[in-house]
């Protein structure tokens, strides 16, 4: 049972942090379980509003892959991926946007402003936010249709948005100078929206406890050489290759840490924001 000097002693311990962060932006990747769990979605709508509430720019960047094949599913199609990526014809594609721009989007914006947030939804196509091309692909490789890369960002409309105190929720959907909608990472739009915002963190919510060692155990800080080492060694895989290079271009790009947090812990920002332990993984600058 929790005590009065020990509820005293987690506000007296998350003080310097809600200090140092007071006015700065983390960029939040959400997805995994905690998108899926009805008490991980009302959790991590409050620690949003909470993060609001003490001086904190949050900007949240989702994904929503589960809902994507759920959809197509129930309309005869059948979900492709390559690699790990989603294939994205032009009937996906019609898909991915309204699953992407419309039900879930709406339902994180409404969540947020329940709890006492002022959430707004938007996509990459509102004020070409997400400006996007092609992903690169080898000659000899699928085609991969409407899947996209971050060529530019355009944060104007989201600086606008923060003097305004609203929480800006974001689907990956980007746009080319021809009007043509593509479907990108959501952990590479959200790190490239960091280092756009000049963002003192990037937070990637996913559904493992954060990047583990050949022996499986958690490794709670990283620097980028290590990161290298640990790709070229194979330890670091499959899916969590794309959070990874995520975190690395988001340092490269300026922002101070990265973070990769198992969003099944409830909670999970606030613990990794605002104590001395901390969970998941963080990884710093050379």
């Amino acid at each position: 049972m929790t005590t009065q000097p020990d509820r005293a002693q987690v506000l007296i311990e998350a003080l310097p942090y809600i200090q140092a962060f007071h006015n700065k932006t983390i960029v939040v990747k959400y997805g995994g379980a905690a998108m899926v769990d009805d008490a991980l979605k009302h959790q991590f709508a409050q620690d949003i509003v909470l993060l609001k509430y003490v001086g904190v720019n949050p900007v949240v960047v989702h994904g929503g892959g589960p809902m994507i094949s759920q959809m197509l599913e129930r309309l005869g199609m059948t979900p492709t991926f390559v690699d790990g990526i989603r294939v994205t014809d032009r009937e996906t594609m019609e898909v991915v946007e309204m699953v992407l721009g419309g039900r879930v989007n709406k339902d994180i914006v409404n969540r947020i402003n329940r709890h006492g947030g002022n959430a707004v939804g938007l996509t990459g196509k509102d004020g070409n936010l997400l400006m996007a091309k092609p992903i690169s692909k080898a000659a000899s490789g699928p085609d991969m249709g409407f899947v996209g890369q971050v060529e530019t960002v355009s944060p104007d409309l989201l600086y606008r948005l923060d003097d305004a105190r609203y929480i800006p929720v974001i689907a990956p959907i980007g746009v080319d100078a021809d009007g043509q909608t593509y479907n990108i990472n959501a952990d590479l739009a959200a790190s490239a929206l960091a280092r756009a915002l000049h963002a003192e963190k990037l937070v990637l919510l996913t559904d493992v406890a954060g990047i583990l060692d050949g022996d499986g155990e958690l490794l709670s800080s990283l620097r980028q050489p290590e990161v290298k080492r640990l790709i070229d060694s194979g330890v670091i895989s499959g899916g969590m290759l794309p959070k990874v290079q995520a975190c690395v271009e988001a340092l490269e790009g300026g922002v101070a840490k990265a973070h990769i947090l198992d969003g099944r812990t409830p909670h999970a920002m606030l613990l990794e924001l605002f104590t001395d332990g901390g969970i998941g993984t963080e990884m710093l600058p050379c």
